[in-house]
């Protein structure tokens, strides 16, 4: 007769902390950082992506992401209410997308092997379940977005054909315009279309998709070159009288709607894998993108406030009507060839970057090893890019993507915080000679949540139109955790200056090759946000600020999504993520202070 065991049995409460343990374990994992003759071997093993990209074809696809039929609408939209102040209110936009530029710029110079933007580099600086739920609110807004533009371009496409007699009132709405059936349903059978074809020019690789973006974006900014010299010779300067006809306050709310209008130059560091000198052109494509948008975005505005009254501007298509205002009719014409060369890159970037991230997910098992497949001869992703292109298929075709315009830019302003918080946390991160205590760390994380929250809160009550006085008390507060900072950094600056010194030197020289597990190889970035952590801190406060400013349902799809996202990770992500994953990153380490 065998012995009965004596064992005690397991108890639910042990089971359940062992469970938890196990999650906590894994969710603060973060990205491990590898030398360059690894990457080199992966590189020459086929696996990776082309390296094709030129700073050119960067800047163009910064501008193709950013400048879409925005620029010939949402300039008149805001100029009804801002007056000819609506310049200051582009130029405002364009100085915090400037700040937010430096910070992504840094980035992508110290992280310029691989795609994954800001999810890449919360990975590395904060942990694995952040930079998951970073992920998931950009991707949702990738989906809507790319959903909405094929919607918007199938719209215009249609418009652009009933020019013509001939398809004058004889196209279905069910085919371009849209076919409402209840509040949520819309049939649209163009957009899908759009969609799949512009995914089968991604899909072939990414000279060929850069070759239709850069074709497609000279195009438009040569239109809107030609729109703005146009109309500089009907400018009545009487017409910017007053500047500011609904005070400063409206320029203010004016700001945080054309916000938008700048975004997406992260797409350029998404674009990492395939640049040429990624250390050196990426810096440059994002901020130079940027530029150019501003520039561009004053043009109009200029113009078209100085055109007609601002009071008499239309709603729908204003910069159109006031050059027909002028018998310029055939401005008209290239307006709307503008607006479908703009929705069309900006329609191609977005569904480039998307499949970009399902890469770098895929590859480090937060995702099916499906998605981390790369065509051995296109050097394309294709699971990747077909999955997003038939995502935004279904929901263009189906859905009345107006109604979920809603929720959108929740992830944008997400992103844009956490990218800002990196560059502060990987200045503390020094992966050669980490002093950074964990009690000090999370002093200082606590600090920049601070900034956010009342960013967050000086929105809200900017909003609701609470006294100012109240708005600068949260001011205050975000400037306070701020210089908390400053001198949190100084201190621990010169604690280093005068405790290691040799260890530095020894870093300096390459004779350190691995502490704490992570390595460093290479020469210092090749650029350098200024000003952390105060320049960073001003990006996160304003990022919030704009979040307060967002529809309540935003709000409430963003707690949602972060809890549903977690409950796929404890089901999935924790057992199948690895920070170890072959497809890593080069680190280069942070510019001395």
């Amino acid at each position: 007769m065998g012995m009965r065991s004596t064992s005690p049995p397991i108890s639910s409460s042990s089971s359940s902390s062992s469970c938890c343990s196990r999650f906590w374990s894994s969710a603060l994992r973060s990205k491990r950082l590898v030398s360059p003759a690894e990457k080199a071997a992966r590189d020459s093993s086929g696996h990776g992506l082309s390296r094709r990209l030129g700073v050119f074809d960067l800047i163009l696809l910064g501008i193709g992401a950013s400048i879409g039929a925005g620029i010939f609408v949402v300039t008149g939209t805001v100029a009804h209410d801002a007056g000819p102040g609506v310049t200051i209110s582009f130029i405002l936009a364009g100085a915090s997308c400037v700040i937010n530029a430096l910070c992504y710029a840094e980035l992508a110079s110290r992280f310029p092997a691989v795609v994954g933007g800001a999810y890449l580099y919360t990975y590395t600086a904060f942990n694995e379940l952040t930079a998951f739920l970073v992920f998931s609110q950009l991707m949702l807004d990738y989906h809507i977005g790319a959903a909405s533009i094929a919607r918007s371009l199938a719209s215009y496409i249609i418009s652009f054909l009933e020019i013509f007699p001939v398809f004058k009132d004889n196209i279905p709405n069910w085919i371009g315009h849209g076919e409402n059936i209840g509040n949520v349903l819309s049939i649209n059978a163009l957009a899908p279309v759009l969609l799949m074809l512009l995914t089968l020019i991604l899909c072939l690789g990414v000279k060929e998709s850069s070759t239709v973006n850069s074709f497609m974006t000279v195009t438009k900014v040569i239109i809107v070159i030609v729109v703005i010299v146009a109309g500089a010779f009907e400018v009545d300067v009487s017409n910017w009288s007053p500047f500011a006809p609904h005070g400063v306050r409206s320029i203010l709310t004016g700001a945080t709607v054309v916000f938008f209008a700048y975004v997406g130059f992260d797409a350029v560091a998404n674009s990492a894998e395939e640049s040429k000198k990624p250390q050196r052109d990426l810096p440059i494509g994002i901020i130079g993108s940027l530029l150019v948008c501003i520039a561009l975005y004053i043009g109009v505005c200029l113009v078209i406030t100085g055109m007609v009254p601002f009071n008499l501007l239309g709603e729908d298509a204003p910069l159109a009507e006031a050059f027909k205002s002028k018998g310029l009719k055939f401005v008209s014409i290239l307006i709307s060839i503008g607006a479908i060369a703009g929705l069309t890159t900006a329609l191609l970037v977005g569904l480039y970057v998307q499949s970009r991230l399902y890469l770098g997910l895929g590859r480090d098992g937060l995702l099916p090893a499906l998605f981390a497949k790369v065509h051995p001869r296109r050097h394309t992703p294709i699971n990747s890019q077909i999955w997003a292109g038939c995502v935004a298929s279904i929901m263009a075709g189906l859905l009345n993507v107006h109604t979920l315009s809603h929720i959108l830019s929740v992830g944008t302003l997400t992103g844009y915080s956490v990218v800002s918080a990196c560059v502060v946390v990987l200045r503390w991160k020094d992966k050669t000679n980490s002093q950074v205590s964990p009690s000090a760390k999370r002093e200082g994380v606590f600090f920049l949540v601070v900034v956010a929250l009342s960013g967050f809160t000086a929105g809200l009550l900017f909003r609701y139109e609470v006294s100012i006085i109240f708005v600068i008390v949260a001011i205050v507060v975000a400037i306070g955790a701020s210089i908390a900072l400053l001198f949190r950094q100084n201190t621990r600056r010169n604690m280093k200056k005068t405790s290691g010194l040799f260890t530095s030197r020894r870093v300096r020289h390459g004779f350190i090759r691995r502490r704490l597990s992570t390595e460093v190889y290479g020469d210092s970035v090749a650029f350098s946000c200024p000003g952390v952590p105060i320049v960073p801190n001003i990006c996160i406060f304003f990022n919030m600020f704009l979040f307060g400013q967002l529809h309540h349902e935003a709000w409430v799809r963003f707690v949602i999504l972060s809890f549903v996202m977690v409950g796929v990770y404890a089901i999935y992500g924790q057992y199948h993520g690895d920070p170890n994953a072959d497809e890593t990153i080069i680190y280069h380490e942070a510019p001395a202070e």
